[in-house]
């Protein structure tokens, strides 16, 4: 998609908002000490959700961003608004359900990857639960230049999917989408039926993240390249591959409607869509708690694609905001936005402290990015243990 040229500014397409955010958010309850959710006397709360969390880093960045859901009118619900608002995300599209509660999640800090980590969620029958085309309709997002879903609402309810279905299909007007797979095997009754219906919203996408682990698990291909040979229809795939960095594949000749390649007639010289595919290694980074990586990492990606930057830059910012959510306790890894929550047509800020910060670091040459290695706090300080900036 072309660049927003200036962060904050109105779009010239006339759409308000840079990315609208749909989803389920909860509020969270973290142990006061490692071990097993058994023995922790107490927890503090926070907040978490896949897409509210995209909307809250991309607002930290001068990002326009509003979040569509649903939540309890409950003191939870009231929690969930106000803090995702603190942050400067648009909350006016959220809506209250006074017969379904908010949903809670209760988990251990360790890697969801590993035979330690708990997670106990109290979300069945929640009010995003029961979020459907009829509750929320294209007017909702049709505002937003770029709609961001993730796979984790499709597996909520039947009504959640027939709606992610609704916003995913083609039409005139529908915003650029992009898709985080997010494959959850708990949250699906049967794991080998979420892996095709992740599958099937994912082609309608026109970005799309994805795991290579979680692409096998789903899906069942292994690699990169195996990745893009099932799912050739987005404009723009990209691979995480944990530590290691991130591949992405940017299809080369403009996007038929909905981003898609343009459908070929039979002997025409119209070419076949081909790639360009660049990757970018991730710094290091001395983790605090494996959570929200994957959501901060699409949020930095965002929030370069909305700037026009290259795409090794993209991947960069996707990395650093990463880091930013692996070196903190929550899933969010930057302080709330220090503003009033924005309106459609607020002003946000032409450069934020982050982005400039986060600038400076993308723009290392390949030798002093490979020794870049970031600790807890370093968005606070602007520090990083090797590679500092100039």
């Amino acid at each position: 998609m072309s660049g927003n040229p200036t962060v904050g500014e109105r779009s010239v397409d006339g759409r308000s908002v840079d990315v609208a955010c749909l989803g389920e958010s909860m509020v969270t309850f973290l142990p006061s000490r490692p071990g097993r959710l058994a023995d922790a006397p107490f927890f503090t709360r926070t907040i978490g959700g896949a897409e509210s969390n995209v909307a809250c880093a991309l607002a930290v960045a001068g990002h326009r961003v509003k979040w569509v859901s649903q939540v309890g009118q409950d003191g939870f619900g009231d929690h969930l608004v106000e803090a995702i608002g603190a942050y400067g995300v648009d909350v006016s599209a959220v809506g209250r359900d006074a017969l379904r509660p908010t949903g809670i999640y209760f988990r251990t800090a360790t890697d969801r990857a590993t035979d330690e980590h708990e997670v106990v969620y109290y979300r069945a029958g929640s009010a995003a639960s029961a979020m459907s085309p009829a509750t929320v309709g294209p007017e909702a997002v049709g505002d937003a230049r770029v709609l961001h879903l993730s796979g984790i609402t499709a597996a909520l309810s039947d009504d959640c999917l027939a709606l992610m279905r609704e916003l995913t299909a083609p039409r005139e007007g529908r915003p650029t989408v992009s898709f985080d797979v997010n494959f959850r095997p708990a949250l699906w009754r049967e794991a080998s039926h979420g892996g095709g219906v992740l599958l099937e919203l994912a082609r309608e996408a026109d970005l799309v993240f994805v795991g290579a682990d979680e692409a096998e698990a789903a899906w069942g291909v292994a690699g990169p390249e195996a990745v893009r040979a099932l799912l050739p229809e987005p404009a723009t795939l990209v691979v995480k591959r944990g530590g290691r960095g991130a591949v992405v594949f940017e299809r080369d000749i403009p996007a038929g409607p909905g981003g898609h390649a343009p459908d070929t007639p039979t002997g025409t010289d119209t070419p076949t869509p081909t790639d360009t595919v660049t990757f970018a290694a991730a710094p290091r980074v001395d983790v605090v708690a494996p959570v929200g990586a994957g959501d901060a990492f699409a949020a930095g990606f965002l929030s370069g694609t909305l700037r026009g930057l290259p795409v090794r830059e993209r991947i960069r910012h996707g990395h650093l905001m990463a880091a930013a959510a692996l070196t903190a306790p929550g899933d969010l890894g930057h302080p709330p936005a220090r503003r009033p929550p924005a309106t459609p047509h607020a002003a946000a800020p032409r450069r934020s402290p982050w982005i400039a910060h986060a600038d400076r670091l993308v723009a290392l040459d390949d030798a002093a990015w490979g020794r870049l290695h970031l600790g807890p706090g370093w968005t606070r300080t602007g520090a990083d243990q090797e590679g500092r900036t100039p």
